[in-house]
């Protein structure tokens, strides 16, 4: 187990924002690869954008909000786990990049594991 951070806060409520964190994490990333396919079919796929259903609009509008929410708890589990800022951006940044969210939840995960003893 590595040192824990001067500062950090209780496992327990690190625990609370890990699994917070981790459930965003996996959200965001399957609503940017929705919207990544809804992207690729309206421009590339279809001869008019203008003909695509009204309703592919609003895949964005969700992934905005679940990404909203991702940086939010993102940022909660970065201050209690007192991360540097510059790991707390590119985790926050990992939720516009397509499959990013994954990859960095994986490694956020284990190195909060280990730290924390969770």
């Amino acid at each position: 187990m590595a040192p824990r951070p001067l500062g950090a806060a209780a496992p327990e409520k690190i625990r609370g924002a890990l699994t917070r964190y981790r459930a965003l994490a996996y959200i965001t990333g399957v609503w940017l690869l929705v919207l990544c396919g809804e992207m690729v079919y309206k421009y590339l796929l279809l001869d008019d954008s203008h003909s695509a259903p009204h309703w592919l609009f609003y895949i964005g509008q969700v992934h905005g909000i679940f990404y909203m929410i991702y940086l939010v708890f993102t940022i909660d589990l970065g201050i209690k786990a007192r991360w540097k800022p510059s790991t707390t951006a590119f985790t926050c940044l990992a939720g516009t990049i397509p499959f990013a969210s994954f990859f960095f939840e994986h490694y956020r995960t284990r190195d909060v594991k280990a730290t924390f003893g969770l």
